[in-house]
C-alpha cells in the first residue's frame, strides 16, 4: 500500500456511471418545442417565399457535392478505433438483493455497466463498483452472444478495479492496453459504454482535459457510499451513466483508461482511472487468478505549489515521503528494506517522473508482486537511486 496522505488541495465530487433508470421527460419536452417552433418558422418561410415568388435557399442539386460524404482524418480514425475495438466491449447487468421495511421483503435490483476483454480466454477489467454487491453478474458481448452466472475473480482493494471471468471460452477479441504515462493534455480520445444502461457500445470523442485529478466519488444518488480516486484521467468525451468501466482509447484504439465517473451539475468533465493503475493488477490476475496489488510501503503527499512552500521542498514536482500520523515508511517493507526514508523525494519510477501524469502509486501498479523497480530519490542534496523489489499488499 503506498498511502497517499491529504493535502491542502480540493477534490472535485462526481457520480460514478453504473445506470439504474433512464429518463425520457427531457427528450419529450424538447420534441414539444421543437414542434410548435418548426410551425412558427414554416408559416414564416411561407409568406417570405410567396411574397417574393422564388425560394431564397440554397439547396444541395447534386449527389456529388453532399457534404456528408467529406470524410476528415480524424472521422477516419475514430471510425476505424470504434470497428477494431468495438467487438471487445461488453455490457453487464449486475442483480443484487436488496431487503425492503415492507413485509421484511426482499427485491431484486439490477444495474448497468461495461467492462472490456482483456484476454482471448475471458477475463473482463471494470469497475468495482459495477458488480458490489451483486450477487448475480450477466455479461453480453457486442455480438449479443449472452453469458450468465459469470464469476467475480477480485477486486483492487485501493481503487475502483474489478476482474471478471467468463468460463470456458476461447479466442475471444481482446483490447490492447497502451500507455498511460506518455498521454497528453489536448490529445484527442475515444470512449465506447453501454449509455444509459439501454446503447449498447455507444462511441464519443473527445480530448484529454488534464491529468492528476483527484475527485471523491459516489456510486448512488444519495452519495452515502463515496470512494476517494486519485491520478485520473479528465476528459471532455461524453461519459454517462451505464459507462463505467468501459475504455478511454487514443487514436490508435489502445486502452488508456478505464471510465469511472462524471463531474455532477457539469458538462463533458468526466474521469477515468489510468490503465497503468492496472496493468500490473491485470497481468497477476492472468497469470495466476489472484488479485494480488505491488506493494511499496511508503506514505506520501504528491508536491503541489502549496506543499512546497509548506515543507520548503527544493523541487516542484515528486511525491514528498511523509506521514502526520504514523510511520512514513512502514517498517519491514520493501521500501524500508531499501533504505527509503522520511523526507526523501521520489521524483522517477524507472526513469519515468513522477508528477507528471502520475504518482509513485500508479506508477508501481504497472508491476506485479516480485518485480524489482529502480527509484531516483532526492535525499537533501543528493540523488541516490534505490532498487525496491516489491511484495504483494495483503490489505
Amino acid at each position: 500500500m503506498e498511502d497517499k496522505q491529504s493535502a491542502a488541495s480540493a477534490v472535485t465530487p462526481v457520480s460514478k456511471g453504473r445506470h439504474r433508470a433512464a429518463h425520457i421527460v427531457g427528450f419529450i419536452i424538447a420534441g414539444a418545442l421543437l414542434a410548435l417552433g418548426a410551425g412558427f418558422l414554416g408559416s414564416w418561410l411561407e409568406d417570405q417565399w410567396l411574397g417574393q415568388g422564388a425560394s431564397p435557399l440554397t439547396v444541395l442539386k447534386s449527389s456529388a457535392d453532399d457534404g456528408n460524404k467529406v470524410v476528415t482524418a480524424e472521422e477516419v480514425s475514430i471510425t476505424a478505433v470504434a470497428k477494431k475495438v468495438s467487438p471487445s466491449i461488453v455490457s453487464i447487468i449486475s442483480a443484487s438483493k436488496q431487503a425492503t421495511t415492507f413485509y421484511n421483503q426482499t427485491v431484486q435490483q439490477q444495474s448497468a455497466g461495461t467492462g472490456m476483454i482483456v484476454s482471448s480466454n475471458g477475463y473482463i477489467l471494470t469497475n468495482k463498483h459495477v458488480v458490489d454487491g451483486a450477487s448475480a453478474v450477466t455479461v453480453i458481448l457486442a455480438n449479443g452472444k449472452t453469458y450468465r452466472n459469470v464469476e467475480v475473480v477480485g477486486t483492487d482493494p485501493l481503487n475502483d478495479l474489478a476482474f471478471l471471468k467468463i468460463s470456458n471460452v476461447s479466442n475471444l477479441p481482446s483490447v490492447t492496453l497502451g500507455d498511460s504515462k506518455t498521454i497528453r493534455v489536448g490529445q484527442s480520445v475515444v470512449a465506447i459504454g453501454n449509455a444509459l444502461g439501454q446503447y449498447q457500445n455507444t462511441v464519443t470523442s473527445g480530448i484529454i482535459s488534464g491529468t492528476g485529478r483527484p475527485v471523491v466519488a459516489a456510486s448512488d444518488e444519495s452519495g452515502t457510499s463515496q470512494e476517494s480516486l486519485t491520478d485520473l484521467i479528465q476528459t471532455d468525451a461524453a461519459i454517462n451513466s451505464g459507462n463505467s468501466g468501459g475504455p478511454l482509447l487514443n487514436l490508435k484504439g489502445q486502452v488508456i483508461g478505464i471510465n469511472t465517473a462524471i463531474a455532477q451539475d457539469a458538462n463533458n468533465i468526466g474521469f477515468s482511472i489510468p490503465i497503468g493503475a492496472a496493468k500490473g493488477l491485470l497481468a497477476h490476475v492472468i497469470k495466476t487468478g489472484k488479485v494480488e496489488r505491488p506493494y511499496l510501503g511508503i506514505r506520501y503527499i504528491s508536491i503541489t505549489p502549496e506543499v512546497r512552500a509548506q515543507y520548503k521542498l527544493p523541487v516542484d514536482r515528486g511525491d514528498y515521503v511523509t506521514a502526520e500520523g504514523g510511520a512514513a515508511v512502514v517498517s519491514g517493507s520493501p521500501a524500508a528494506k531499501a533504505g527509503l526514508r522520511a523526507g526523501d523525494i521520489i521524483t522517477k519510477v524507472n526513469g519515468y517522473s513522477v508528477g507528471e501524469v502520475a504518482s509513485v502509486s500508479s506508477l508501481i501498479s504497472e508491476y506485479e508482486p516480485g518485480d524489482t523497480v529502480q527509484l531516483t530519490v532526492l535525499r537533501g542534496a543528493q540523488t541516490l537511486t534505490k532498487s525496491v523489489t516489491l511484495a504483494a499488499y495483503n490489505g
